[in-house]
């Protein structure tokens, strides 16, 4: 359903930058040979409490436009995943998402990753731009850790008509091998109770 890159868009030095949207290219390659619709990007981490978040999200946006154009001639769209860094809200993500202003740019939405307020609410905002997802076993109400509620999660989903590629990731203590069916057998059973 995809792949991904570890970049860092909101580091001051353009030189950092330029490696990070090379770093993504190769990887719209790699995605483009794989038959992966969708590549997952990171806004960032960088230290950038000393400048303007205006500014940061401008130069931001710029790497996103050359990665989102470059994917486009490839045929893969870039989607920024909200991963509680430089984006921590939807509001936040959707604004990079509207600058970028491209059917081929999109939101990997990680509903682990919201962790202030009610991440049900922020997941709502967020799914109409979704390209993605990476659906967690656990998310954050009022920035407690608890386990997320797969029945209202798939309702939502549901009920705002998104149709595409829903990734699990399961985190923490146990076995991938053993957690992941039993993850999606719960998801299963809750896509029976609203009748999907």
């Amino acid at each position: 359903s995809g792949t991904g890159v570890r970049n860092d868009f909101t580091d001051p030095d353009p030189a950092k930058r330029k490696a990070s949207v090379d770093l993504v290219k190769k990887w719209i390659i790699a995605a483009e040979k794989l038959g992966a619709p969708v590549i997952r990007v990171f806004s960032g981490t960088a230290d950038v409490k000393d400048l303007p978040r205006e500014k940061v999200v401008d130069y931001m946006v710029q790497c996103m436009k050359e990665c989102t154009e470059f994917g486009k001639a490839h045929g893969v769209i870039v989607g920024i995943q909200n991963h509680n860094d430089f984006i921590k809200t939807a509001d936040q993500a959707i604004e990079v998402i509207k600058k970028v202003n491209s059917e081929w740019f999109g939101l990997i939405l990680d509903v682990g990753s919201y962790r202030t307020g009610d991440a049900y609410a922020e997941i709502a905002r967020s799914i109409p731009y979704a390209v993605n997802w990476q659906l967690k076993e656990n998310l954050y109400l009022n920035g407690e850790e608890q386990k997320t509620d797969l029945n209202r999660v798939m309702k939502l989903i549901v009920e705002r008509g998104y149709r595409g590629y829903i990734p699990l990731e399961t985190l923490g203590e146990g076995d991938p091998k053993v957690k992941a069916p039993l993850f999606l057998g719960e998801i299963r059973s809750a896509m029976s109770k609203i009748g999907q």
